[in-house]
């Protein structure tokens, strides 16, 4: 059988669109009618795709919730096209129906399951793909599946703790902002008016006050559109590699954001890592995968330059610790679980010590940051106090 994606009016003249299954189109349209539907359009999933949009990509906590309801019923003795067909009645969202609807065509069309992933790259990630391959040539696809699911949970949990852990500072740092801008673009002009026209000389810090208001009033939407056309210049710029590696490379030379920023990409690496080795992947695409989920480019250089070693005969810890860009304590881990043939349990060991202290870090960090956008918010307000004091205790001093 075949999916098909439909739209067809029902007795009142309402609109419905779906995924149904049916040996041919013109079947679809008779089981459309048997449901008192009249089909407006009835098209192949599978051979619709160059002229429709193709499904986008899966949330990270769809996605999760996917994959282990499919472990499940997968572990419950369901084939692979049948715990699909359970999954699209299960389905939601009309967009996630079709991503699953195409996979089970592609199945019964004669194709595997990574075929047939393959086709949605932007639902189902490299790791995800490298990972049910594994899986169907090992007859444990219902385990590699519960694996995945718990570590996309993993990384979904990380993300959502570090902008939480965000989330204050930025609306603190917003509202500082606001205020500010509202004090020196409305409240200084109606106060030191009064001053300007008086024959005593300003203080200098009366004076800069407001020079900088008449400037905001004056040219701060040319500072918006400036900024916001840095902003984009910026984002074009990083879309060249050779700009992006720089840039990356500078960031992971800061002191604590560098730090940060490659314990972020080694958690993510030794995690995929994991999921590979343990699900029997070699080890050549499983660091290949595992290239693919980090974010900055020198790293990925690093794991490029590893896997070259690796090929010639060099053991992972030796080829790793060659790059000098990843956390001793992955590559030592890395170390006794190839001298101990534990490969994957030791990374999994090192990825969840790795997401500990990044979390650990990011609460540091944030619990630091707040007092310290606090005391910048009330050194600029202060400043803008003492500016307008400044005048009329001058003046009051003169008049005794």
């Amino acid at each position: 059988m075949t999916a098909f994606r439909y739209r067809a009016v029902d007795d009142a003249g309402r609109e419905n669109a779906g995924v149904l299954e049916a040996d041919t189109a013109r079947a679809a349209r008779g089981l459309l009618r048997e449901r008192g539907l009249y089909p407006l359009d009835v098209a192949n999933v599978r051979g619709s795709t160059g002229h429709q949009r193709r499904p986008g990509r899966l949330r990270d906590a769809e996605l999760t919730l996917l994959s282990r309801q499919w472990a499940t019923l997968l572990a419950s003795g369901l084939t692979v096209d049948a715990s699909l067909a359970a999954l699209i009645e299960q389905a939601e969202r009309e967009a996630t129906r079709q991503i699953l609807a195409g996979v089970r065509s592609e199945i019964l069309a004669g194709y595997g399951l990574r075929a047939a992933l393959e086709r949605y790259p932007a639902a189902f990630p490299a790791i995800y793909r490298a990972s049910v391959a594994a899986g169907e040539q090992s007859g444990e696809l219902p385990g590699v599946m519960m694996q995945l699911a718990d570590y996309l949970e993993r990384r979904s949990a990380l993300r959502q703790k570090t902008l939480q852990a965000l989330l204050y500072p930025a609306i603190v740092a917003a509202v500082a902002l606001l205020v500010v801008v509202g004090l020196m673009t409305y409240v200084v002009p109606q106060v030191v008016t009064v001053f300007q026209h008086s024959r005593q000389a300003l203080p200098l810090l009366t004076r800069a006050m407001i020079g900088l208001s008449a400037f905001l009033r004056e040219w701060g939407w040319l500072v918006l559109v400036a900024t916001g056309g840095l902003g984009l210049w910026a984002r074009m710029l990083l879309r060249n590699p050779s700009v992006q590696r720089r840039w990356d490379a500078r960031l992971l030379r800061l002191p604590v954001l560098g730090r940060h920023l490659r314990t972020l990409d080694a958690t993510r690496f030794a995690s995929t890592l994991a999921i590979l080795t343990g699900s029997g992947v070699s080890l050549l695409p499983a660091l290949d995968a595992g290239r693919e989920v980090m974010t900055r480019l020198p790293l990925q250089d690093a794991v490029r330059d590893a896997a070259e070693r690796v090929r010639e005969g060099h053991g992972l810890a030796r080829a790793l610790g060659a790059t000098t860009a990843f956390p001793p304590l992955l590559i030592h881990m890395i170390a006794n679980g190839e001298a101990t043939g534990r490969l994957d349990e030791l990374l999994e060991r090192a990825a969840r010590l790795q997401q500990q202290e990044l979390e650990n870090r990011t609460a540091v960090l944030t619990s630091l940051l707040e007092p310290a956008l606090l005391l910048a918010m009330g050194a600029l307000v202060l400043a803008i106090v003492l500016a307008v004091m400044q005048p009329i205790i001058e003046i009051n001093t003169l008049l005794r």
